[in-house]
């Protein structure tokens, strides 16, 4: 199987980093990516490489729509960047980042504003919170958020414990909706047992590919959002792929990120129009491989990762 690595940089700092690497793997289905974040452990990134190998296999299911629906993201940045990228992305649903460290309160709000100013009165405000409030925090602040967006379709993972997590949706007015809960949890089902989520947030790679999140999607019974981790296109059509795959898709998905990056593996990114992306797989442009090719040292990095895995995979098989 052929592997390439890549290094993107990005075109604001998100979830802390500024350059987004990776691999590629080639199989005979085509492409598919590997790109667990840097600070993931072995056991961590392995259901990442499941998805890759998947992509590469060209095992996807038959799709059931031609297009999906996708929201624009919104980093943390001032209320003018934010009305720029929502005016700029044809999309009417917004997800909102909030709660950055180091910002003031204040700061969400201004931005929530632009966000609803550039929408108009009938698009869809989301926000992200990566589990960063507490439960006194999460039942102060959502109020005001509410009120700054105009209202809130749903708040994504307000506080790291699923426990914690039922607790915020029973005692305020707004959906709450679970990723980290789902992604990074022994029990993915805690969520449901619990009933501490309206909606599932559903990324591929950390869940291990697009046939494992349909499974995951049917047993935890909840509305689905397939949201990304920060991908190329390569990586992003596997999400489009499991999208268009579910037999509802009610929200609208965070598969708009591409836009995040700087440059692109794809001869034709995945960029959303009108507000949806299409369901296809980009092929991956020879001339970006070679532009896009990481530095001697981060190559050698990512194969040792990648052998890390195989190792752990043989250990659990032995």
């Amino acid at each position: 199987m052929s592997v390439r690595v890549w290094s993107v940089p990005m075109t604001t700092r998100f979830r802390g980093i500024t350059v987004r690497e990776g691999v590629l793997l080639e199989g005979p289905g085509g492409w598919g990516e590997w790109s667990p974040f840097l600070e993931y452990d072995p056991a961590v990134a392995e259901p990442w490489l499941r998805c890759a190998e998947e992509a590469a296999a060209g095992d996807w299911p038959t799709p059931l729509r031609d297009r999906v629906p996708v929201n624009v993201t919104v980093p943390a940045v001032g209320p003018e960047r934010a009305h720029a990228i929502v005016s700029a992305s044809g999309c009417r649903t917004a997800k909102v980042k909030v709660a950055e460290p180091g910002q003031a309160e204040g700061e969400d709000e201004a931005r929530l504003e632009a966000v609803r100013d550039a929408l108009g009165p009938d698009g869809l405000v989301r926000i992200d919170v990566n589990g960063l409030w507490d439960v006194d925090t999460a039942l102060r602040r959502l109020p005001a958020l509410a009120r700054a967006a105009g209202g809130l379709e749903y708040v994504e993972q307000p506080v790291a414990r699923v426990e914690d997590l039922a607790v915020v949706r029973r005692r305020q007015h707004v959906p709450v909706a679970a990723d980290e809960s789902i992604r990074r949890a022994a029990d993915p089902y805690r969520v449901r047992d619990l009933e501490a989520a309206d909606v599932a947030v559903l990324k591929v790679q950390p869940l291990g590919g697009v046939r494992a999140c349909l499974r995951i999607a049917e047993d935890i019974g909840l509305p689905v959002v397939v949201s990304s981790a920060l991908e190329t296109s390569v990586g992003i059509a596997a999400g489009v792929a499991l999208a268009a795959a579910l037999p509802e898709l009610s929200h609208a998905c965070g598969l708009a990120t591409v836009s995040l990056l700087t440059d692109d593996l794809a001869d034709e990114p995945l960029l959303p129009v009108d507000g949806a992306l299409p369901v296809a797989r980009p092929a991956v442009d020879p001339a970006a491989l070679e532009r896009l090719r990481a530095e001697p040292e981060r190559v050698a990095h990512w194969e040792a990762r990648l052998a890390e895995v195989r190792a752990l995979r043989q250990d659990r098989s032995s």
